[in-house]
């Protein structure tokens, strides 16, 4: 692709409006890679498909080996004018004085919605869009990519404009520049170190000088690579991804920090920015798009579903109702329902909302998914087992790119099919098309301890630590590689033993047959061992205590789930960690007298030998 870099004076001029429709009827239009739904007409919806369409040709040209298109479809929703623009917007929006959208980026772990308004006036009125497009194009990335460079890259690509034959990319941020020329700029040491826990991402006086500085930093080597046609970004991003120190990469593709910082503060004061013009070289035929007008439910139940996930729950409600009363078979209406019951809590309902949506439909990968990731998480009737195997690699044919069906396949293949190969690679799939999805890594930890490679389970573990964002997610990843680490002890200790006692065995066999075995004064040598050995990682299981014996301070107890029973015993009941749900004990807990017959959830682990008891680790009293 062939530049040109131009210069940029801060003034900005207003884009005309365009035409509004009259007819208040709902067109979709569907291109390669989006889904336009509008009010307006189909020339309109045509022509924003066009926009979008070449928006991806922008960034496959700008970097050729990023894979671009998300697994979940990217729908839009181009609505003609203000009015209907805010019965979508978010909640907070509608509040007198808040800022005033151009549009919108939904991004859930199923959905991709753009919200935008034809009418939004000023020089870059979808800024907001290609942003959050720019960072759904590096979620993949987003592993070992600096946070820096990340919101860097968003901020400079929110500004393109496509015209009819040419696009100019990175057109400078006059409020960005204005705070820059007003306060100091950060360390260049201490911008790359910051990250998603670090007050300079999340504290509002603190943040507004990270973003505009990523912002400027990028802006600058940016058109520096254009015009000395070097590859300094690139350069920088292939050491990062080989896991070099963020402050040794940067010193290494951008020389001295110093140096480079002096440059930026001079380019935050100079009067003209420069931008980059750049033929639009992907022809994009309009014509060749396939257009249809959607009925009032279907576009009641399009808007209805937006509104849900964007967290618009009443009005959300409102069309529902309309809908499934006018269209009782309308499967985007059942998924939506099914969607507000899981995200209420309503279990049963949900599923009952996705089975449908699956027999009405059984091309809608999410139904699929749904039905069967719902249906695992509570207790299966007989049958449900192989509906929900059948769902889950229906979802996977249907969308091959969404990651969460190979995941929850994996994880019913460990639970419920004992195809521990299948589920390991079901679960590999599942991190290579979501590389920064935490939970996914720890399910598969999961599944290598079940084949006992708990070695490969903590490495695992340990990248998954690097990429937890949450301290909800540390927490969690941390509690996981402590018990993988204990279990990768415990069975180095019982290799350890197998082979002392393979050596002991082979000693006997060399010695004397009159002598073999036997110590001073004939009494035989015994050495003493615990036999426990752990099989597995470990496991929860919910049900009512029963049969609970203590011989201080030895505990023995049985958990009865469903009918079926499981014997446990602790070694020490003082080390056990005891904790309640929903409830407050009235006194001191006194294991051997207050555990019999109460509903408890019960951390364990399962031995190696088949005639010894489960160890108990933990016991959680429910009410």
């Amino acid at each position: 692709m062939s530049k040109r870099i131009l210069p940029f004076v801060l003034f900005f001029t207003a884009l005309p409006g365009f035409s509004r429709d009259k007819a208040e009827t709902w067109i979709e239009v569907r291109s390669e890679h989006f889904i336009v739904n509008t009010n307006s007409n189909e020339k309109q919806a045509r022509k924003i498909a066009g926009q979008f369409e070449r928006m991806r040709s922008i960034f496959h040209a700008e970097f050729p080996k990023l894979p671009i298109d998300p697994p979940s479809p990217v729908i839009v929703l181009a609505i003609r004018d203000e009015k209907d623009f805010r019965a979508l917007e978010p909640a907070e929006y509608l509040k007198k004085g808040q800022l005033q959208l151009g549009g919108l980026f939904l991004r859930a772990p199923d959905k991709n919605y753009m919200l935008m308004r034809i009418d939004a006036e000023g020089n870059h009125p979808y800024e907001v869009i290609y942003h959050e497009y720019t960072h759904l194009l590096l979620a993949k990335d987003a592993e070992w990519l600096p946070l820096w460079l990340n919101e860097g890259l968003a901020q400079f690509y929110e500004t393109t404009l496509i015209h009819d034959k040419e696009v100019q990319i990175g057109q400078p941020s006059e409020q960005n520049i204005r705070l820059l020329r007003q306060q100091s700029i950060l360390p260049l040491a201490t911008l790359f170190k910051v990250d998603q826990k670090s007050p300079y991402y999340h504290e509002e006086n603190k943040g507004s000088i990270f973003y505009a500085e990523s912002w400027a930093l990028t802006h600058m080597l940016t058109i520096k690579e254009s015009h000395d046609k070097t590859h300094l970004i690139s350069d920088y991003e292939q050491l990062l991804a080989r896991g070099t120190d963020p402050i040794a990469a940067a010193t290494t593709s951008f020389g001295d920090l110093r140096q480079l910082e002096d440059a930026l503060r001079n380019y935050v004061q100079q009067q003209g920015f420069y931008f980059t013009k750049v033929p639009l070289v992907t022809e994009v035929d309009e014509s060749a798009f396939k257009a249809q007008p959607l009925t009032e439910s279907q576009s009641e139940a399009l808007r209805a579903d937006f509104l849900a996930y964007n967290q618009r729950i009443p009005d959300a409600n409102v069309l529902l109702e309309q809908v499934l009363k006018e269209d009782p078979k309308n499967v985007s209406a059942h998924e939506t329902m099914g969607y507000l019951a899981f995200r209420e809590g309503h279990i049963e309902d949900a599923k009952k909302w996705y089975g449908e949506a699956v027999q009405l439909d059984s091309q809608s990968y999410l139904a699929q998914y749904y039905f069967a990731a719902i249906s695992m998480n509570g207790k299966m009737a007989p049958g449900d087992e192989a509906r929900v195997e059948a769902s889950l690699r229906s979802g996977i044919k249907l969308n091959p790119s969404f990651a969460p069906t190979y995941d929850r396949l994996a994880v019913f293949l460990t639970t419920h099919n004992g195809d521990l190969q299948e589920a390991h690679m079901m679960g590999l799939q599942a991190i290579s098309l979501e590389p920064g999805n935490v939970g996914y890594r720890m399910n598969v930890a999961n599944i290598l301890l079940q084949m006992h490679q708990s070695k490969n389970a903590v490495n695992v573990l340990r990248l998954a630590e690097k990429l937890a964002k949450t301290p909800e997610e540390v927490q969690q990843v941390e509690n996981f590689l402590m018990h993988a680490q204990e279990y990768d002890a415990e069975q180095d200790a019982f290799a350890e033993q197998q082979r002392e006692m393979a050596e002991d065995a082979k000693a006997e066999n060399e010695q004397p047959e009159s002598t073999a075995g036997v110590g001073d004064g004939g009494v035989p040598n015994l050495k003493h061992r615990d036999t426990f050995v752990a099989k597995g990682p470990h496991r929860f299981l919910v049900g009512v205590l029963k049969s609970v014996h203590c011989s201080t301070p030895q505990i023995d107890l049985t958990i009865d789930s469903g009918g079926k029973t499981l014997p446990m015993h602790a070694e020490n009941y003082y080390k056990l960690q005891f904790s309640t749900l929903n409830f407050t004990p009235s006194g001191d807990l006194n294991p051997c007298k207050d555990l019999e017959g109460r509903p408890a959830k019960v951390e364990y682990v399962e031995s190696a030998d088949q005639s010894t008891p489960a160890r108990v680790l933990s016991v959680e009293l429910h009410k």
